[in-house]
C-alpha cells in the first residue's frame, strides 16, 4: 500500500503544515523573552514593573492592529508578504532589544517591530492560511499550527532563563534575534506557496478521514448578520484574553514573589505552555470536529476561568505546578478555536482579515491583562487581585459564547 506522503499534493500540504508550526514556534519566542527578563529589565534601569509590562502589552496591541493588515495581505496576495515581513522584523526586533536604553525605545521595538510587523504575521495569518491548505482536516491543521505557541512555551522560557543567567538579558535578546533571522527567513520561502483551489465537498459516505473537519451549512449558523457576529466574537475575545495574559505575563514574577527560585517560575511557565500545546494539538481537532468551534471554546474557556481563580489562592509549589498545568489545558484551546469559528460561520473568502480582526481584539485583551497585572501589583504588592479581575473578564467571555450557542442549532457534520 503506497504511503500517503507519496502523493505530491499531500507532501506539499505536510511541508507547509510543518513550516507553519516551526514559524509559529520560533517567532513566538519574542513573547517569552520579556516574561523571563521582566524583573531583570526593571531592576537594571530602576523602572517599575509596569514599564516592561507595558512593552509586553504593546506587542500584543501592535500584533492585533497589524494582524488586520496582514490578514488583508493574505486574502489578496497569499502568505508571501506576512511571512517575509514577520521573519525580518522579529529577528531585527530581538537584535535591537539588546540595545534598548529607555522606555520609549523598548515601547517602539515591542509595539512596532515585534508587534505590528512581527507577531501580527504569526497566529492569524498562519492559521487562516493553513485552513485553506486543509479543506477536510481544518480543525486538526489549525490546532497543530496553534500548538506552536504552546511548544514555544515549553522551549523558550527555559532557554531564555539559562542564557540570561549565563550572559545577561541583552546578549540573550541579541542571540535570539540572530537565530530568528537565520531560521524564519528560509521558512518564509516555503510559506510563499499558494494553497490549492478548493474542491467540492464530499458526502460523509465518501470519506473516512479520522480528522475530517466539518463546516455547518447556512441553516446551522447563528441568526445574525456577519457584521454583528464579527463584533460579538471580537468582544468575546477581549474577555478570555485578559484572563489568559495575566498568568502568562506574570507567573514567573508571581512565583518569585512567593520566595521560590526564579528557575521554578520558568519551569511552571513551561509546564503551563506544554499543556496548552497538548490542548491545541489534540483538543481543538477533537472537540471542534464533533461539537463545532463555539462549543469547543466554551469548554476551554470554562477551564481557564476555574484554574485562574485557583492560581489566585494557591501558594504551595506543588499546587502551583498542578494549577498551572490545568490552566494550560484550558487556555491552550481558546485562540485556535477562533479561526475555526470564523471559517464555520463567516465568509471563507474573507477569512484572513476577519480572523485578524478577532485577533486584534484578542490582542487588546492580552495587552490589557498584561498592563493590569503590573499596575495592580504596583498598587497592592500582590497578583491575587489582578487574577480575580481576570476571572471576571473570563466570565464575560463565557456569557457571550453561551449566548451565541443558544442562537445556533446543534452542530451537525455538513457532509451528513
Amino acid at each position: 500500500m503506497p504511503s500517503p506522503l507519496s502523493d505530491p499534493a499531500t507532501r506539499r500540504r505536510t511541508t507547509v503544515l510543518i513550516a507553519s508550526l516551526l514559524f509559529m514556534l520560533i517567532g513566538t519566542g519574542s513573547i517569552y523573552f520579556i516574561v523571563i527578563a521582566l524583573k531583570l529589565i526593571a531592576a537594571d534601569f530602576g523602572w517599575p514593573r509596569e514599564v516592561p509590562s507595558v512593552a509586553y502589552a504593546l506587542q500584543y496591541a501592535g500584533a492585533g492592529v497589524g494582524g488586520i493588515f496582514m490578514g488583508w495581505c493574505l486574502d489578496r496576495r497569499g502568505m508571501a508578504i506576512p511571512a517575509t515581513v514577520g521573519a525580518s522584523m522579529i529577528g531585527l526586533g530581538g537584535i535591537l532589544t539588546s540595545y534598548a536604553s529607555s522606555p520609549l525605545e523598548l515601547y517602539l521595538i515591542y509595539g512596532g517591530m515585534l508587534g505590528f510587523f512581527g507577531r501580527s504575521t504569526l497566529f492569524a495569518p498562519l492559521t487562516a492560511n493553513i485552513s485553506r491548505w486543509f479543506e477536510h482536516n481544518r480543525s486538526f491543521a489549525v490546532g497543530v499550527v496553534g500548538s506552536g505557541q504552546g511548544l514555544a512555551g515549553m522551549i523558550w522560557p527555559q532557554t531564555f532563563h539559562h542564557v540570561i543567567a549565563a550572559v545577561g538579558w541583552r546578549e540573550a535578546a541579541l542571540y535570539y534575534g540572530i537565530f530568528a533571522l537565520a531560521t524564519m527567513l528560509p521558512l518564509a520561502l516555503i510559506l510563499r506557496r499558494k494553497p490549492p483551489a478548493p474542491t467540492p465537498r464530499r458526502s460523509a459516505a465518501a470519506t473516512s478521514d479520522a480528522f475530517d473537519d466539518f463546516v455547518p451549512p447556512l441553516a446551522q449558523r447563528p441568526v445574525m448578520s456577519p457584521r454583528i457576529l464579527q463584533a460579538t466574537l471580537s468582544t468575546a475575545a477581549i474577555g478570555c484574553c485578559v484572563a489568559m495574559s495575566l498568568p502568562l505575563a506574570h507567573i514567573v514574577s508571581h512565583v518569585s514573589d512567593l520566595n521560590y527560585d526564579p528557575a521554578r517560575g520558568a519551569e511552571i511557565l513551561s509546564l503551563m505552555l506544554a499543556c496548552s500545546a497538548l490542548a491545541s494539538f489534540f483538543g481543538v481537532g477533537y472537540l471542534g470536529k464533533r461539537f463545532g468551534g463555539l462549543r469547543a471554546i466554551f469548554v476551554f474557556s470554562s477551564g481557564q476561568a476555574l484554574l485562574l481563580a485557583t492560581l489566585a489562592f494557591v501558594e504551595s509549589l506543588p499546587g502551583l505546578y498542578v494549577a498551572a498545568a490545568l490552566f494550560g489545558l484550558g487556555y491552550g484551546g481558546i485562540l485556535p478555536c477562533y479561526p475555526v469559528i470564523v471559517r464555520e460561520l463567516l465568509p471563507a473568502a474573507e477569512a484572513g482579515r476577519r480572523t485578524g480582526l478577532v485577533l486584534l481584539f484578542a490582542g487588546i485583551g492580552m495587552a490589557l491583562g498584561s498592563w493590569l497585572g503590573g499596575a495592580v501589583f504596583d498598587a497592592t504588592g500582590t497578583y491575587r487581585t489582578a487574577f480575580l479581575i481576570g476571572v471576571a473578564f473570563n466570565a464575560g467571555n463565557l456569557a457571550i459564547i453561551a449566548s451565541l450557542i443558544s442562537r445556533t442549532p446543534s452542530f451537525r457534520p455538513a457532509y451528513a
